[in-house]
């Protein structure tokens, strides 16, 4: 029983993904979210009690692989490895959460209104914590002179793109889906672009 009920609770998240990430949450319904699901539509208030309740948890299937994506970090951290691996990992949740990084997305762009205060405050931790680390790196002339914020932005955006404008990368590669290939030439080139830009002069 437990199978079967964590199997159809994946099924109605990731159907909730999807719906949020298309219509936004004030315009989803849950009966879509159940009809995508192939599910009825009580089994989505059995599981999750309300609309509200799966949205968070939606945001919560983001937000935890976003915190883990940051544990490679530490001052005393090869730099080239480190940031080698932290966008290996944002590019692993654009392609395996692109609906839930849509999402997330939108959420951070109305001002974060349904993420809790703990969950606020985890996401700050983490990204002060990583721009730290990068400051360490260049107080110690491991790495150029660069503004750690702006180098965190950079990734967060060359990373996030592949979820977040996947319609306009496979427009403009003829694609209808990225593949593995083209996710890891993604990440071959930020990881170029990033490291050549950290190098010291």
């Amino acid at each position: 029983m437990s199978t079967i009920r964590e199997r159809n609770k994946e099924k109605i998240l990731r159907a909730a993904s999807e719906e949020f990430a298309d219509k936004g949450f004030a315009a989803t319904k849950t009966s879509d979210i159940a009809a995508k699901a192939g599910l009825p539509k009580p089994n989505v208030y059995y599981y999750f009690k309300s609309k509200d309740n799966l949205y968070r948890e939606v945001l919560e299937s983001i937000i935890e692989p976003i915190l883990a994506a940051s544990t490679p970090f530490n001052p005393e951290g090869e730099p080239s490895v480190v940031l080698s691996n932290y966008i290996r990992s944002k590019i692993r949740i654009s392609r395996d959460l692109p609906f839930a990084s849509k999402v997330f997305a939108s959420e951070i762009m109305h001002g974060a209104p349904h993420l809790s205060a703990d969950q606020v405050e985890q996401l700050n931790a983490q990204a002060k914590h990583n721009i730290a680390c990068i400051q360490s790196w260049v107080d110690r002339g491991l790495i150029a002179a660069i503004d750690p914020h702006h180098l965190m932005f950079s990734i967060w955006a060359a990373t996030q793109t592949y979820a977040d404008f996947d319609w306009q990368i496979s427009a403009v590669t003829g694609k209808t889906k990225l593949d593995e290939a083209d996710y890891e030439a993604a990440a071959l080139t930020i990881i170029r672009l990033v490291l050549k830009g950290c190098e010291l002069d």
